[in-house]
Order: structure tokens, then C-alpha cells, then sequence
């Protein structure tokens, strides 16, 4: 096994996760909580749902990560799409300590460690695919986080990627931060970077 890829592929779905989360993040802090709990029709899930719903298989899949099955006997998934007593702040706190729960599984990896099989719901897994099936899980629910803010909030949306009709710019942006050195390997970060100082330039 090459430990340059092991090592790369490591410190790349590290930062995605952590990108992911910080854009559901972003995009939850902007709605209220009437609209954290709202329901757009009867089939569909709420914020507050799909927050939950990750929170629950984050708890399930990363503890005990590579010792344990990934769907713990202890989790009740049908739960996780119901509000149940739930509060914005107890939910938010389950989705905190689900992503602490991956991050402290997931840093600590050796490269021994992706050599290793594991199981989700009794299926084997290499760690390579256990985390590439999480990181497209999360991805896909976190995409409808945002879909759901940005319909709630309309204009008053702040944008989580380029802005409508400024592909070029961000280009432009791009390229003069690598001709000054600057490190552009953070997508996330640097389209929030340009989009907060376009924000900043049209308020002047």
C-alpha cells in the first residue's frame, strides 16, 4: 500500500468532513427556529430531522469504529425522523458530539488501520470505502440542509459557494492568491473568503 496516497487520501476526507459540516452549519445558523422545524410538505424532512438523522448515524457508524459493527444495536433509526421532545439546542448538541464521535475515530487512523476490513449492517467494508460511504451520506443530506435554508431565507440568503454570475472573478481571486503563495487546497474556504469580501465591498 503507498502511504503517500493512504496519507493524502487521510488528510483529504478529514478536511472534507470538516468542510461539510461547517457548511451545514453555516447554512442552519441562518434560519430561524420555526423554520429549523418546518416541514415543506408531508413526505418531506425538516432541518431539524436531517440534523438529527445525521447526528444518529454518526453516533452508530464512527463509534468503535474499526472493533464494532457501523449499525450499533443501541441505535433506533426510524426515531431520528420524528421530533420527539426535541429542541434546537439538544439536537444541535447530538450533531456536535456525532462529529466529535467521527473526528476522533477517523484522525487517529494508521496506516496498519487501512489494511483493515469492517462491517455496516453486517456487509464488509475496507476503511477506504466505510469513509467514502459516509463522506457521500453526509454529503447528499447536508445538500438538502442547504437546499432547504436557502429556500426559507430567498434574498436574504448568504451563499455557501460562487455567487450567481461571478465564476470569472472567483477564477481571478484563485489565481491571484496562488501567485501571492497562498495555500488554495480549503475550497470551502476560499469561496467564503471571496464571497465575504464581495459582501464587504458592496457595503462600503
Amino acid at each position: 500500500m503507498n502511504n503517500s496516497v493512504v496519507a493524502n487520501f487521510h488528510a483529504d476526507a478529514l478536511l472534507s468532513f470538516r468542510n461539510y459540516k461547517k457548511m451545514a452549519e453555516r447554512a442552519v445558523e441562518q434560519v430561524s427556529d420555526e423554520e429549523f422545524f418546518a416541514l415543506i410538505d408531508a413526505e418531506s424532512n425538516s432541518i431539524a430531522l436531517i440534523i438529527k438523522h445525521i447526528a444518529g448515524n454518526l453516533h452508530s457508524r464512527w463509534r468503535d469504529f474499526l472493533t464494532t459493527d457501523g449499525e450499533k444495536a443501541d441505535r433506533n433509526r426510524d426515531t431520528e425522523f420524528e421530533i420527539i421532545e426535541d429542541s434546537r439546542e439538544g439536537l444541535m448538541n447530538a450533531w456536535n458530539d456525532g462529529w466529535q464521535t467521527l473526528f476522533d475515530s477517523l484522525e487517529p487512523l494508521t496506516l496498519a488501520d487501512f489494511s483493515r476490513t469492517i462491517s455496516i449492517r453486517g456487509e464488509p467494508h475496507t476503511v477506504v470505502e466505510a469513509i467514502n460511504r459516509q463522506l457521500t451520506h453526509y454529503s447528499y443530506h447536508i445538500g438538502q440542509i442547504a437546499l432547504l435554508a436557502k429556500h426559507f431565507k430567498s434574498s436574504e440568503w448568504r451563499t455557501l459557494s460562487v455567487p450567481k454570475n461571478r465564476s470569472a472573478e472567483f477564477n481571478e481571486f484563485l489565481a491571484k492568491k496562488q501567485l501571492d503563495g497562498e495555500q488554495t487546497g480549503d475550497r470551502f474556504a476560499s469561496v467564503q473568503e471571496f464571497s465575504q469580501d464581495k459582501e464587504k465591498g458592496e457595503s462600503v
